[in-house]
């Protein structure tokens, strides 16, 4: 499995930065998935994720790829979907910014043993993905301020005005959604590790 994940992750790192629709773009959306495959291999031999988590791990890459190729108001499968007015491919970007960070840190908080009780631990997961949703938001309004107008694409706004806070508000669902649809299957996977 570790070979074909590192396969898909690497075809569509290439297919993504070839002739991307803005260059500063790819890189400011990629960025995460490099970083995000970085730890990965640097924490692999000491703390091996479950399956599960690497998988939906590679599908956030490949999400963050795919809107780094295009810009994520202009992916083509999202031109007018279900008869939006605007490309709402940066909605799921933002739903997977809290359904894959709300597995990582159910795995962590659980392998670690640092909070006992599945109601706290379920809302200190939540509010990780929140705290991180609302930092990731700072960091866009920080590459605006910085870079002026070539920030656009990457923000992805489209001129909505409530697009930093439904961004948010669908990482908190994605973080609930996780833990709702998933905790039982994880909790499988982690007997395995243990």
């Amino acid at each position: 499995m570790k070979y074909l994940w590192i396969a898909i992750y690497v075809a569509v790192l290439i297919w993504s930065g070839i002739a991307p629709k803005d260059q500063f773009t790819w890189f400011l959306e990629v960025v995460p998935a490099l970083i995000g495959a970085v730890l990965l291999v640097i924490t692999y031999n000491s703390f091996r994720l479950t399956s599960l988590l690497y998988i939906f791990i590679l599908l956030h890459c490949i999400v963050l790829m795919v809107g780094g190729h295009y810009t994520y108001a202009e992916v083509p499968l999202f031109d007018g979907l279900f008869g939006a007015e605007r490309n709402n491919y940066d909605k799921v970007g933002h739903f997977f910014q809290g359904f894959v960070p709300a597995l990582l840190a159910r795995e962590i908080l659980i392998r670690k043993a640092i909070i006992n009780g599945n109601m706290w631990r379920n809302i200190i997961i939540v509010s990780i993905c929140l705290a991180f949703s609302a930092f990731y938001e700072l960091i866009e309004w920080w590459v605006a301020i910085g870079t002026g107008e070539g920030a656009d694409a990457f923000l992805g706004t489209q001129g909505y005005v409530w697009d930093t806070q439904s961004d948010m508000a669908l990482a908190l669902v994605g973080a609930i959604c996780s833990l709702v649809v998933l905790s039982k299957w994880h909790d499988g996977q982690l007997l395995k590790i243990k």
